[in-house]
């Protein structure tokens, strides 16, 4: 079932958070990013909405990299019920995507929790200083509408948090599969 992004005030702290990369022991930290603009991408390897996007996303994170902006991925859904997501999968579909970023694996769902992620995809893009400057859709084109992929709403984002610009004002939601959330994990389930 499709799932519309939670509503997130501009200008708020970006959650601190370290992962191990899926498949890998090696940690990534949002340290790592102090004073860069940093894309986090909450995705994962099965969801028709993220391989939707999948191959435009490697490209154009690609060419964003080079010019300096950070990015992120993290796959916080749970591997038990959904194994095609389990961590030691992550890398092939890092590999089949064309992600050149860490693309990590929230275990406990908890950094999921803390940025308010609901869907996959959920976009959040924060400037150097740590405050959220874009959270909304990666463009206009889903699974089954028959528009063309091409990433415009997060490219102007993305030019604009690099050219030190004020936030846009009007953002349209991401939208996605719920976050498949462990077995009384959900936000919704006060834990």
């Amino acid at each position: 079932m499709a799932m519309t992004a939670k509503d997130l005030p501009v200008g708020g702290a970006m959650p601190a958070f370290c992962l191990p990369h899926g498949g890998r022991s090696e940690q990534w930290c949002s340290t790592q990013a102090l004073g860069k603009p940093l894309l986090v991408l909450f995705i994962c390897n099965h969801c028709p909405y993220v391989l939707h996007i999948s191959k435009r996303l490697g490209e154009l994170t690609t060419l964003w990299q080079q010019q300096g902006l950070k990015v992120v991925g993290i796959n916080a859904n749970d591997p038990v019920t959904y194994p095609d997501d389990a961590p030691e999968k992550m890398p092939a579909e890092a590999q089949r995507a064309g992600y050149h970023f860490p693309y990590l694996f929230d275990a406990d769902q908890q950094v999921a929790k803390a940025f308010n992620a609901v869907c996959t995809p959920d976009i959040f893009l924060f400037d150097g200083s740590g405050k959220l400057f874009y959270h909304g859709q990666f463009d206009d084109s889903r699974p089954k509408n028959a528009l063309p992929v091409t990433g415009a709403d997060l490219a102007a984002a993305v030019a604009g948090v690099m050219a030190g610009a004020e936030p846009p004002m009007k953002v349209l939601p991401c939208m996605g599969c719920s976050i498949k959330w462990r077995p009384g994990n959900a936000p919704e389930d006060g834990i």
